[in-house]
């Protein structure tokens, strides 16, 4: 299945993608998808629901964040050897975890406000890991077991807080809009092999990023068992999982960083697009 949400903020309704790329508003079967929705016994439910007798939604609009009630935005930093070549690490020896705070997160077309002052927002298109049943301490073999489904995401990143003002990676991840997700959460048994899903990034028509979630350092299983071994995983956790080279903060000679203006286009076959433009900070993007 593909999930969706879509609506203005605060009023979104609830939808899937049937066979034939029709949405079909789910809201006469549940208010709203929910993080608690996503177990194998809340997927087995809507699994049963006859799409072709849902309305179908002609023009969406706004495509909303594919469920609500995220617990944790989790993330895997410097997850492809060539990105980490890029950006002057070593290539980790265990994978490297840090947060995203869940008020970062957006849909998958809303605008990207950059941060007051802001000089080096990048942008990072990664493979998001949706938790669908509780993982604690699972084995690698076991892991996949617990996964829900899989998404894009955004992993926006202002470099000069992330690395150039000590202390954690957080705050250069965690500014208002910097996490897009969507447009849907593909249910797992529709991605046929994680490891193999081709992504990209453009930035203003230009090809910015390509890559293959097989060059990954640490994969899918690795980085669920992984996590699990530090924090219990609940259904609709996020774990975003790296990202390819081509990032701004890696061109060289001169660096390039997001501006007021930007348009900003990435996609993952099999799991959708996105699109955001980019606006200078103004508070009223992002409450309104």
């Amino acid at each position: 299945m593909k999930l969706m949400r879509y609506g203005a903020k605060g009023a979104e309704k609830p939808a899937l993608v049937d066979a034939q790329g029709t949405v079909r508003d789910l809201s006469g079967v549940t208010p709203d998808i929910t993080a608690s929705m996503l177990t194998r016994a809340g997927l087995q439910k809507l699994r049963e629901v006859d799409a072709s007798k849902l309305p179908a939604v002609a023009a969406p609009g706004r495509i909303a964040p594919p469920w609500s009630n995220m617990g944790k935005f989790v993330c895997i930093g410097l997850n492809y050897a060539d990105h980490a070549a890029e950006s002057g690490a070593p290539i980790p020896k265990e994978p490297i975890v840090f947060m995203k705070p869940t008020s970062c997160l957006v849909g998958c077309n809303d605008v990207v406000v950059l941060p007051k002052d802001s000089k080096k927002s990048d942008w990072e298109v990664e493979l998001g890991i949706v938790i669908g049943d509780v993982a604690r301490y699972v084995s690698e073999a076991d892991a996949l077991k617990h996964v829900a489904g899989y998404c894009v995401v955004n992993d926006i990143s202002e470099r000069e807080y992330q690395l150039e003002r000590g202390g954690q990676w957080d705050k250069g991840k965690g500014c208002d809009t910097f996490g897009p997700v969507g447009p849907w959460l593909v249910t797992a048994d529709e991605v046929k092999d994680p490891q193999d899903l081709p992504m990209w990034l453009d930035v203003n028509g230009k090809r910015m990023q390509t890559g293959n979630t097989s060059t990954m350092i640490f994969g899918v299983a690795k980085l669920v068992s992984y996590v699990s071994a530090f924090m219990t995983l609940y259904p609709g956790d996020l774990i975003t999982t790296g990202t390819p080279p081509g990032v701004g903060m890696g061109i060289k000679p001169s660096p390039v960083f997001l501006k007021a203006g930007d348009d900003m286009r990435l996609g993952i076959d099999g799991l959708g697009e996105q699109r955001q433009k980019v606006h200078a900070w103004d508070p009223k993007l992002i409450d309104g």
